[in-house]
């Protein structure tokens, strides 16, 4: 019979295993975006006194920050952080990574996956900051289109490598819940440099890892 483990937090973000985890804001930010969702909720007919809201407009000003900490993340420097000598000269791709962002024109949110592969050229990073990378620029108010080749981009120029190649796959709020109401629409971008954009195998080699499942 498995043990049960019981997490007791000692009121200073500790637990019993000794995970600390730390929350922080700009009071005076939240507090200014609290007070204009406020206002929101009476604009859209709501009373923000009744019982349910009350607490509302500080966590949603405090959901928003987390959904946009993109903005605070450097992600040449996630990059840099953890970039090692090393001669493996073969595609290292990372796939069915999940991205959470939200559309810039209702910030409506848009989700799915992104596939991020490169050729080394000397160097290499650490397989998390592919991510991390991916994580800094889908948590900003984006548009898929750029924020496919904002990954691409920045792994080139921090990288160095041979080449790059990003497909995402997204489904968006935007689409499905309000105007054309379309719910299983997915849109599919690609951005490629070096010789993903020059060796048509190399490309295909990508296009076919990302589409076949080995575990």
């Amino acid at each position: 019979m498995a043990k049960k483990i019981e997490i007791v937090n000692n009121g200073n973000g500790i637990d019993a295993r000794g995970y600390n985890k730390t929350e922080s804001w700009n009071e005076k930010n939240v507090k200014d975006l609290s007070s204009l969702y406020y206002k929101v909720l009476g604009l859209i007919g709501e009373d923000p006194e009744r019982e349910g809201l009350k607490g509302t407009p500080v966590r949603v000003a405090k959901a928003l920050y987390f959904l946009t900490m993109g903005y605070s993340m450097n992600p040449c420097q996630i990059i840099n952080s953890a970039k090692f000598k090393e001669e493996y000269q073969q595609m290292v791709l990372v796939k069915d990574i999940d991205i959470y962002s939200m559309c810039e024109h209702h910030m409506l949110p848009f989700f799915g996956k992104a596939h991020v592969a490169y050729i080394p050229n000397g160097h290499i990073t650490g397989l998390s900051k592919i991510a991390r990378v991916v994580e800094a620029f889908s948590r900003r108010l984006q548009v898929q289109e750029r924020l496919t080749t904002q990954i691409r981009d920045c792994i080139q120029e921090c990288l160095d490598p041979v080449g790059v190649a990003v497909v995402i796959e997204a489904q968006h709020m935007c689409m499905q819940i309000r105007g054309i109401q379309k719910q299983n629409s997915v849109t599919t971008t690609s951005a490629f440099t070096g010789i993903f954009l020059d060796n048509i195998r190399t490309r295909e080699e990508f296009v076919h890892l990302i589409g076949t499942r080995l575990h």
